[in-house]
């Protein structure tokens, strides 16, 4: 459920407070534990270090980014990847594929650089 726009959007007042009157490209990252907090105009150009329950994700505010919630950019779970045995043994040929084709050019330079 959305927040009733009589109230309007929920912005944190210590995060207004640490960006009022700074320069973004002077300061260095905000720290912040608000991840509900709105992304207002005045967020823009600063980087903010929004916390995902174990570390600080480092996130540059843009003005796309504006009207959504800082949580909504730093992910709180992380995808490893599918697969056991079958998904090693694929990653394992794509890896020789590229080690081929990567001789495979270096040779033909060498060739070239002989004629």
């Amino acid at each position: 459920m959305t927040r009733s726009a009589k109230k309007g959007p929920y912005i944190d007042p210590k995060l207004l407070k640490k960006i009022s009157g700074k320069d973004p490209l002077k300061t260095g990252v905000i720290k912040t534990w608000s991840r509900d907090s709105q992304i207002s105009p005045e967020m823009v150009g600063f980087i903010f270090g929004i916390h995902n329950g174990k570390d600080f994700i480092e996130v540059l505010i843009g003005e796309d980014m504006v009207g959504h919630r800082l949580g909504e950019f730093s992910l709180t779970r992380k995808f490893i990847r599918h697969g056991g045995k079958m998904q090693k043994e694929l990653e394992a040929k794509k890896k020789e594929a590229e080690i081929a084709a990567a001789q495979a050019a270096k040779a033909t330079v060498e060739e070239k650089i002989k004629k």
